[in-house]
Formats: structure tokens, C-alpha cells, sequence
């Protein structure tokens, strides 16, 4: 019998963020177990040089997540927030419908 999992999907962004930041970031949340991501590109036509390469960063979390690693996975966006943006629930979105809320419980 095959069990189909399903994941909860999210955008993180910050505007203007630069490729290398953004690389970083992807790199730190892949750490954390029950956690795929990755970049999608800017599509705009437009060449801006103060608009970033890339439109967001992409996550997929397992509905298995373990709570400490859900918490590891806010800490450090919550860290690239502070440092780089205001704070995170401004740059975090669900991909399709799915409540933010539901990213912390």
C-alpha cells in the first residue's frame, strides 16, 4: 500500500535581499530535518538593479516535523528577519492555502 504524505508549502521573502544572502539561507534551513527548500527566480522583464535575482526562497515542510526542529526552522528565519528585514511574519507566505498559523503549531 502506498501512504501519500503530504507537506506544507511556503515563500519566504525579503525585498532587495541579495542571491548570496538568500543561497545562505537555503543552505541553513536544509539542515533542518523534515525541511526541502530552495530559490525561485525574479521573472520580472524589468532589470532593476535594487530588485534582488530572486523572487523567493521556497520550503516544503513534512507534516512529520518534529516541534524542535519546527522551532530550529523559525529561529533561524527569525534571525535573517532581524537582521535583514523587520520581522518574520511580514516575509513568511503559504504557498496555496494554507494558514500561516499552522507553520508553529
Amino acid at each position: 500500500m502506498t501512504q501519500t504524505v503530504q507537506t506544507t508549502k511556503w515563500q519566504f521573502h525579503i525585498p532587495a535581499l541579495p542571491l548570496a544572502v538568500y543561497r545562505e539561507i537555503a543552505a541553513h534551513v536544509r539542515q533542518v530535518q523534515g525541511v526541502t527548500a530552495g530559490l525561485t527566480a525574479q521573472t520580472s522583464p524589468d532589470f532593476d538593479y535594487l530588485q534582488s535575482q530572486v523572487a523567493h526562497l521556497w520550503l516544503e515542510l513534512s507534516p512529520e516535523i518534529d516541534p524542535a526542529e519546527r522551532q530550529r526552522l523559525q529561529q533561524i528565519l527569525d534571525y535573517y528577519c532581524q537582521r535583514y528585514g523587520t520581522g518574520s511574519a511580514n516575509y513568511l507566505q503559504p504557498l496555496g492555502a494554507i494558514d500561516r498559523e499552522s507553520l508553529l503549531s
